[in-house]
């Protein structure tokens, strides 16, 4: 999960149209410098890195729902999640010491351990605990949920703004869509002693729901928050600082007695690997790369992809069922975020040159 999706396209500098070719200017195009051939090898470059960088986040955070709901299938989950980013922390620390960044100032280390602490333990912790209550795909689905609650909590907060119409009209819809995923009505009929095919697990609902909202509120914070000046060393202390107080949890929930080395199977070993090694350092690398070298909007739409992989490979890998109504609401939420990123954001960026 990431910060709220915008609508961004990439566009080229060259005009739709040109000026006829005169003959001196076909003479200053013929004489191109060693400077302009350079220039055209680095947008060439940064555009091709771009494509790498944002296909490795799609593919690679879409799959994560599943790797944690493998990971767990023979680990405790706070503890494997713990243990994941902490791992993960510490070695995003000494890339970025080793590449030549400041070593954080405390504000900013209390600054970056509350983004922490609501992005990696509460919402990736409640998301871990879900993923045990509910098919891998129902997350991603609800995670795409998350530019709704953003600008709800952006509006709410001190001096926050009103939505515009446009996006006031997404967020309807978004909830629409969430409605249609969750079903509250079979939950009624259950209650009700009525017969109903549509087995809920609301705690893992209000887990998801939890863990959304943390993110969503870590990313406002961190938005007037005072962090270190490098992003790699903003995401190291995240990481690390989230991660250990999820380890912490883990042991007063007493998670370190119900580790059975023995009973650990070969799939979750390698799902938690998985997650270490790619759904935390190469994804995360790549999604600091994007946010320094593209708009935040384009960096972030990566979430418009993700419920399309985890279902795929929720289907495919993890034997769970792809409903109607799971369709249907993706679509719904997918409009919805559409809406409020095209009336956020006023204009579409460009990959910026290097």
């Amino acid at each position: 999960m990431t910060s709220a999706p915008q609508e961004a396209t990439l566009q080229s500098k060259a005009p739709l149209s040109a000026p006829p070719l005169t003959e001196s200017s076909a003479q200053s195009a013929s004489r191109a410098t060693p400077n302009d051939v350079q220039h055209n090898a680095s947008k060439q470059n940064s555009r091709t890195t771009f494509y790498i960088a944002f296909t490795a986040v799609c593919l690679i955070w879409g799959s994560t729902y599943l790797g944690v709901r493998f990971a767990i299938e023979t680990l405790p989950p706070l503890l494997m999640a713990g243990v994941r980013f902490t791992i993960a922390g510490c070695i995003m620390f000494a890339w970025a010491r080793s590449s030549g960044a400041a070593m954080p100032k405390w504000q900013e280390w209390r600054s970056a351990s509350i983004v922490g602490a609501m992005l990696v333990t509460f919402c990736n912790g409640a998301f871990t605990l879900a993923m045990g209550r509910v098919p891998s795909s129902l997350g991603a689905l609800v995670a795409t949920s998350l530019p709704i609650w953003m600008v709800l909590l952006d509006w709410l907060r001190p001096e926050g703004k009103r939505p515009t119409t446009g996006v006031m009209v997404g967020i309807a819809l978004g909830f629409s869509g969430i409605v249609v995923l969750v079903q509250p009505w079979h939950f009624f009929m259950q209650s009700s002693g009525g017969a109903s095919s549509h087995p809920l697990d609301m705690i893992g609902f209000a887990l998801m729901f939890f863990g959304t909202i943390s993110w969503a509120v870590g990313s406002i914070y961190a938005r007037h928050a005072t962090l270190p000046a490098s992003p790699r060393m903003t995401t190291a202390v995240e990481l690390l600082v989230g991660g250990v107080i999820m380890l912490v949890i883990a042991i007063f929930a007493g998670e370190v007695s119900q580790v059975h080395l023995d009973k650990v199977s070969l799939k979750s070993f390698m799902a938690f690997l998985y997650l270490i090694v790619f759904g935390s350092i190469a994804a995360f690398s790549a999604y600091t790369w994007l946010l320094q070298n593209v708009s935040t909007a384009l960096a972030s739409s990566y979430t418009y992809v993700n419920p399309v992989i985890a279902m795929l490979l929720g289907a495919t890998l993890g034997g769970e069922s792809i409903t109607p109504s799971m369709i249907s609401a993706m679509m719904v939420i997918i409009l919805a975020v559409g809406l409020i990123a095209k009336y956020r954001t006023p204009s579409a960026s460009q990959i910026r040159e290097q």
